[in-house]
């Protein structure tokens, strides 16, 4: 199927241009997932990817993982492109694995312990899909519906998902206020088109905004606009 050039230029841009900053930062300030976007290594391979009709050799598996925790395939979709192209290859220089850019003793620990499961995930268990996404699924799980409970705007809500799986919830909810109650009340004061553009001008790490940009424009680019 030929691409139109304004879908390649996208995909290339989406893939092409990660961040270098950290994921980090629970509520609590503690680290949960600290992973580091490898702009070298998150591009994709021979097969690009325009529309979200278009299929890819893991959507049965996103599909299962979307279902088990209530997540939106879509943005499972997205979160992969952006962060690894879909290469279930890939190793950060920080150590973040596989499709969606797992660290282990992070991102992967906190979603083992959703699954009942102590310790952490190994890389090679990380380079299998199934595990990658699975586990990357919980992950978005705990943020959505633990750290970042509270937002009532489903659209604001899926913006905050966004941000806070490159930089942690407690990153996010400290760009708007110190106190947790606090900001999640001034979050639900706002449109989401307000809070997608404080983020961009507020967010501390350089990374947050560009990574929102990203994964919104890959979620539109599958056929669904936020």
């Amino acid at each position: 199927m030929k691409l139109k050039l304004g879908s390649i230029a996208l995909v290339l841009l989406l893939t092409g241009c990660a961040g270098q900053g950290g994921h980090r930062s629970d509520i609590n300030g503690q680290t949960t997932a600290k992973r580091m976007l490898d702009s070298n290594n998150a591009v994709f391979g021979s097969r690009k990817l325009a529309k979200k009709s278009e299929p890819t050799p893991f959507d049965s598996l996103i599909k299962k993982a979307a279902r088990r925790y209530g997540i939106d395939e879509t943005l499972i979709k997205a979160i992969i492109l952006v962060e690894s192209g879909f290469r279930p290859e890939v190793i950060s220089k920080s150590n973040a694995v596989g499709l969606m850019q797992i660290k282990a003793s992070t991102a992967g620990r906190d979603a083992y312990r959703i699954k009942g499961k102590s310790g952490q995930p190994t890389i090679r268990e990380l380079k299998d899909p199934e595990t990658n996404i699975d586990l990357g699924t919980a992950y978005i799980s705990i943020l959505k519906k633990q750290h970042l409970d509270g937002i009532s705007n489903p659209e604001t809500l899926h913006y905050a998902t966004i941000v806070a799986y490159v930089n942690g919830a407690g990153a996010l909810l400290r760009t708007f206020d110190p106190n947790r109650t606090l900001a999640i009340n001034k979050i639900n004061r706002m449109t989401p088109n307000e809070f997608y553009q404080y983020v961009q001008n507020n967010h501390p790490a350089p990374q947050a905004s560009r990574y929102l940009w990203k994964v919104k424009n890959a979620y539109g680019d599958f056929g669904v606009t936020q």
